[in-house]
Parts: C-alpha cells; sequence; structure tokens
C-alpha cells in the first residue's frame, strides 16, 4: 500500500482477478470510496507445466513453441518468466532488436548484446529465461538456436513467431537435434473452467469417475464453451463483460487478421484470392468431408484447392485428416477417401457460419448444422492437448456398397484402435460400430454423447460381444483417464 496526504490506493496481486480500489478521507468523513476498477490477469494454461518439465532437463535444448496466430503463445511465455530470476523478452519486429541479430560476430558478443539493450546483468548465477519472439523476421535466427544450446547452455532460450511454419518451407538450416518443439492450441474445456474459475466444476472434471449429479451442470458449462470457443482473446472478453453480444468484434478482428495474414505467404494475388475463398468455405464444411474439386462450390481444380489447404494447414488454421481403412496396426492414411476438414476453434466457426443463435437454443447439440459442429468441438478437444507438431486426429471408413461405414475418431492405445463414436442414438443403432468392432482385436469401443457416464455391453452383428464405454461430451479431454478406468471396469464386469 502506498499513502497519499488524501487519498490511499491499495494493490492486491497474485490472483487472476484483483480489483483497486480508490479511498479518498476527509476530515469531517472517515472513508469515502471513490471508485473501484476489476482487472483480469493473466488466465492460466496448462502447457506450463510442460514447459517446467522442459527447464527441468538436464540436457535441456531451446524449445520453438509453435501454432496459430493468437493462441496466445507470448501470453504463455510472459506467464512462465515469472519463475526465473532474469526474463529478456526479444521482439524481432522491432527494428533495433532486428539488427541486433543481424549484427554480430559471435554467439557470445550477441548474448552479451541482448542482455546490454535489455538493461540485464549477463551471470550463470542468475536464471535467466531469452525468449525470442518473432523469429520468423529473421529466419537465420532459428539456425542460431544450435549455438545458444552449444555455447550457452545456462540460458533458458524460447523462440516462437507468426507464421512460423512457412519459414521452414523455404532453404533454411533448421539446427535439427539442437531444439524442441511444443505446439499450443486454443483454451480446452478444463482451460476454460479454469478461466471462469469454477472450481467446483473443476474438481467434478478431475474427478475419477465423475460424479452423476454434476452431468446437468457440467454439460451446461460444456454448451457456453462450444458457443463461446477457445480464443484466448475471446475468452477474456466474456469473463471481463460476460456479455456474448460484445463478443463478435474480437471474432471479427480475428477472422481479418487471418484473412490478411494470407498475402504474407501466398506467392500471387491470385493464389491470395483462392485461399482466402477456400479460408471461408473452410469454417462452412468444418467437421465435414470434403471434396478437393470445386470445393465450396468454386471453380477452383483439385491442385489449386489443395494447395490453398495445405498453405492453411501450415499456418494451423486447420488439420486435413484422411481416414484409416483397417483396424489394426500399422497406422496408414488412405489418401484416396475423401479427408476431413478441422478448423482451430469452435467459437471461429459458429461466428462464421452465423449459428450462435441456433447453439444457444439448441436443447440437442447432435443436431446443429447436421452434427457436424459437436464432431468438430470432439475433435478440438482431442487436439487441445496435444503438443506434438504431428498429431493429427484419426477416423476410419469402409466404403462397400453392401455395407459402408464409418467411425467419428480412433484412440490409439498401444496396439489397440480403439473407435469413438459421436452420437445419441441408442447402442443397438451403433451400426458403424458393431462392423469395426467385428474385426478388431479387442473389446472396447467408446461413445461420446450427451447423456451420462456409463458402459454398456455389446453385440455385433456377427454376435461378438463388446464393451462400451459412453463418455459425456465435456469429459473427451479426459478420455485417456477414463480408458484405464474402462478397463480396469470391464475386468470387474466379466469377474461377475
Amino acid at each position: 500500500m502506498q499513502n497519499y496526504p488524501h487519498f490511499a490506493i491499495t494493490f492486491v496481486k497474485n490472483y487472476p482477478h484483483f480489483t483497486i480500489t480508490f479511498v479518498k478521507n476527509y476530515p469531517h468523513f472517515r472513508i469515502f470510496i471513490v471508485k473501484s476498477y476489476t482487472f483480469v490477469g493473466v488466465l492460466q494454461r496448462k502447457i506450463i507445466s510442460q514447459l517446467e518439465n522442459w527447464a527441468a532437463l538436464a540436457d535441456r535444448k531451446p524449445l520453438l513453441l509453435r501454432g496459430a496466430r493468437q493462441v496466445g503463445k507470448t501470453t504463455v511465455v510472459e506467464q512462465f518468466a515469472t519463475q526465473f530470476d532474469q526474463y529478456i523478452n526479444i521482439n524481432l519486429e522491432r527494428k533495433a532488436e532486428k539488427e541486433t541479430f543481424e549484427n554480430y560476430s559471435t554467439i557470445e558478443e550477441l548474448v552479451r548484446q541482448l542482455f546490454f539493450i535489455k538493461q540485464k546483468l549477463y551471470s550463470k548465477k542468475e536464471k535467466t529465461l531469452l525468449f525470442i519472439d518473432e523469429i520468423q523476421e529473421v529466419p537465420e535466427a532459428l539456425n542460431l538456436l544450435r549455438y545458444f544450446y552449444e555455447d550457452t547452455p545456462e540460458i533458458f532460450v524460447i523462440a516462437a513467431g507468426s507464421l512460423l511454419e512457412f519459414v521452414f518451407r523455404k532453404d533454411i538450416n533448421i539446427p535439427v537435434g539442437r531444439v524442441e518443439n511444443l505446439v499450443l492450441n486454443p483454451f480446452s474445456f478444463e482451460e476454460f473452467l479454469m478461466a471462469l474459475k469454477d472450481e467446483t466444476a473443476l474438481q467434478q472434471l478431475r474427478q475419477m469417475p465423475i460424479s452423476n449429479f454434476a452431468h446437468e451442470r457440467m454439460l451446461q458449462l460444456f454448451h457456453k464453451y462450444i458457443l463461446i470457443g477457445g480464443m484466448p482473446e475471446v475468452v477474456k472478453k466474456y469473463i471481463q463483460q460476460e456479455d456474448l453480444k460484445l463478443l463478435d468484434k474480437a471474432y471479427e478482428n480475428l477472422l481479418t487478421g487471418y484473412l490478411e495474414d494470407v498475402k504474407k505467404y501466398a506467392e500471387s494475388n491470385v493464389q491470395a484470392q483462392i485461399i482466402r475463398n477456400v479460408m471461408r468455405n473452410s469454417f462452412e464444411q468444418a467437421g465435414q468431408r470434403i471434396t478437393y474439386v470445386g470445393f465450396g462450390n468454386s471453380n477452383y481444380n483439385s491442385k489449386e484447392v489443395k494447395s490453398a489447404l495445405s498453405l492453411l494447414e501450415d499456418a494451423r488454421l486447420l488439420h486435413v485428416v484422411y481416414p484409416l481403412t483397417t483396424t489394426t496396426r500399422p497406422i496408414e492414411w488412405n489418401y484416396k477417401k475423401k479427408p476431413r476438414l478441422h478448423l482451430l476453434d469452435i467459437g471461429l466457426v459458429n461466428y462464421f457460419k452465423g449459428i450462435q443463435k441456433e447453439i444457444m437454443l439448441a436443447t440437442d447439440l447432435e443436431k446443429v448444422y447436421k452434427g457436424s459442429i459437436i464432431e468438430q468441438i470432439v475433435g478440438q478437444e482431442m487436439i487441445a492437448y496435444q503438443t506434438s507438431i504431428l498429431y493429427k486426429p484419426n477416423f476410419w471408413v469402409r466404403e462397400k456398397n453392401e455395407s459402408s461405414a464409418e467411425i467419428d475418431y480412433l484412440y490409439i492405445d498401444g496396439e489397440k484402435i480403439i473407435p469413438i463414436e459421436v452420437k445419441a442414438g441408442a447402442t443397438g443403432k451403433l451400426k458403424s460400430l458393431h462392423i469395426f468392432m467385428d474385426t478388431a482385436s479387442h473389446t472396447m469401443a467408446v461413445r461420446v454423447y450427451g447423456g451420462k457416464l456409463e458402459i454398456s455391453t455389446c453385440k455385433t452383428i456377427s454376435n461378438k460381444t463388446y464393451f462400451l464405454l459412453n463418455l459425456p461430451y465435456y469429459l473427451i479431454a479426459e478420455l485417456q483417464n477414463y480408458l484405464a478406468w474402462f478397463e480396469s471396469e470391464i475386468e470387474k464386469l466379466k469377474v461377475n
């Protein structure tokens, strides 16, 4: 607290939400409150624990933090930086800092310059985090990461950048084996609850198994998450204002920014126009299987659409996912089959489609936009905790005239390929699951739906018995934990 003749200002720190209150004192009055302001602090992200694990490694390498623009990479690093004695933030979009990386003779000289311009003391006794933001502005700086690893291992180095993936398309020497990679995605449902500070919901989400009495409220919260999405700026504005109508500007700014970014990686104005059109239509077809030729009722040929989607995938705005056609390992995508699109964020999809009101009023999420919205969010939740740059969600198809089938998602668990259906129908109507399980090497399957957590015993058309984990939508990110629980419950059922 700091006192002045006529008022006191109290700063309450170390909480995600804090209040600053101005108190004014008069001779004839004890206390008169002038005004109060409430601020929203840094929203917590689960990737922090993985950054802590990285920092604890004895043979630690510089880290490349990757992800789409505006998913919160810089904010996460700044939040992580509070654990260090010193934090040096270098942004290569700033002219002076960019020139430092372009004009140096040795790595030691570069390091000392960075400490100097940020007015930090270069000492091996101080635990220092160096963050190189917007590193794509000096692509050659990527190769310098190896020298930080080799020559100054005492410095913790993280690099990030907008559209970083496009640097890798150029003739740039990437220090293979000298850097680590992590991918940051939009907020998961758990992080959304963390942002809301809903401790009771978080306790239930993390409890194994969840209590049945929590189901209706958890479903309502997940419904809200689907409506808002997981982009940090949107979530922050919702917490500040708690008014869905005021979020439109945030969605608009994000989408406009992504469309503007196209000119940074398109090779021509014609290609830029194609990419923008394909992007717009991608939002319309989120969660659906697509055909390249005439994509979105356009006149573009297969090569043009495929190239545009590949560039949008490099921008990490979407995933183009090809199906598997076998029920056993090895995992091999079938590139002859139609792929499915997964977009970056459900909130952006809803806004672009103009279906926010429909979602608000929906009692059955599976019926919204022919089920593609719930398939999109299940995929987004499965991606949310995946920090590998190689991860993509999987699905399965069998396309035969007499018995075609499609499984929405697959979970790879060792040698098992576990099918996941997203639907609300009765267990007896899960035709595709029955077909898949007939040839599967195990007896475990999952249905993600709007009902409560339970386990069913099912039979395929050929009379094979298998077990079905009925998992509420809001628990999909906890799938790995629930599969372990499911397996132990199956053993109990077999004994009984």
